[in-house]
């Protein structure tokens, strides 16, 4: 496969998101590490703030604060 990216993104709840991926994989992912890990999320330490991510023009699962994940480092998490 060439490259790996979203087609579709959920919320669950606390700060796990259910991702589907070009490659017709699909399941839930739990972020809470990557946000607490990064500065620049703070803002979405708060799960009701975390809810809030979108599917960017990429598609990368991003949020308004402008911190994002990239779509293939959300397929490893799924994938391992």
């Amino acid at each position: 496969m060439d490259c790996v990216y979203l087609t579709d993104a959920s919320y669950v709840e606390g700060f796990r998101v259910f991702l589907t991926f070009n490659t017709g994989e699909s399941g839930s992912v739990d972020l809470k590490e990557v946000v607490f890990r990064n500065e620049v999320a703070a803002p979405l330490r708060d799960p009701a703030v975390f809810s809030e991510f979108y599917l960017d023009s990429w598609p990368t699962l991003a949020w308004k604060c402008g911190f994002d994940v990239a779509p293939e480092a959300l397929y490893e998490r799924l994938v391992a």
